[in-house]
């Protein structure tokens, strides 16, 4: 239930916005199962790059920008190479690729870039996400999304997912990540 508070030449008012408490979600995650898809994804970018001396982890934010940061978490404890974190905020409700970058492109030449979101429904993101290393040569790109809902627009596809869901184009997927991990979730509503 949310309150609203309107004030109006001196005088105010209330009025209540009733949410529909009826409305269902189904959890399709726990944080158990949240950490051990993004350990899964860490041994298989691991099996794919052993032979690399660096990798870029490419998240893009916010959720995947959180997921990125796990990621190299458990990368730095298992892997022989260095893996650098860099954060990619896009503009997607434009019609021309639009983006910041907290570290300069330069630093990705030649390099395995793993873009990391939180779900795929569209592919439009992604597909974005690969506009930013467009420019720069690599040695391979690589995707990573905790929940791939199988909707795509776009050619894209994912190398590692933690789940693969088909759903219905009116559902919606949330995905909640916290800092401790302790109130991880994936939903379904």
């Amino acid at each position: 239930m949310y309150f609203f508070h309107i004030q109006k030449n001196n005088s105010s008012f209330g009025c209540y916005l009733k949410t529909d408490m009826s409305e269902k979600r189904l959890l399709i995650l726990d944080p158990k199962q949240i950490q051990q898809k993004i350990d899964r994804i860490a041994y298989q970018i691991l099996e794919d790059n052993f032979e690399e001396q660096e990798i870029v982890i490419a998240g893009i934010l916010p959720q995947g920008s959180n997921i990125a940061i796990r990621l190299k978490a458990i990368l730095d404890e298992i892997a022989p190479f260095k893996s650098k974190l860099i954060n990619i905020e896009l503009e997607k409700h434009v019609s021309s690729l639009h983006f910041k970058l907290d570290t300069p492109i330069e630093e990705c030449s030649n390099k395995v870039i793993i873009l990391v979101d939180d779900v795929m429904n569209s592919g439009k993101t992604l597909a974005y996400g690969f506009g930013v290393f467009l420019d720069v040569p690599l040695k391979k790109l690589r995707t990573v999304v905790l929940v791939d809902r199988n909707h795509k627009s776009f050619p894209v596809t994912t190398d590692y997912s933690g789940i693969a869901l088909s759903t219905l184009l009116n559902e919606h997927v949330d995905v909640q990540l916290t800092e401790s991990g302790e109130g991880d979730a994936v939903w379904l509503g």
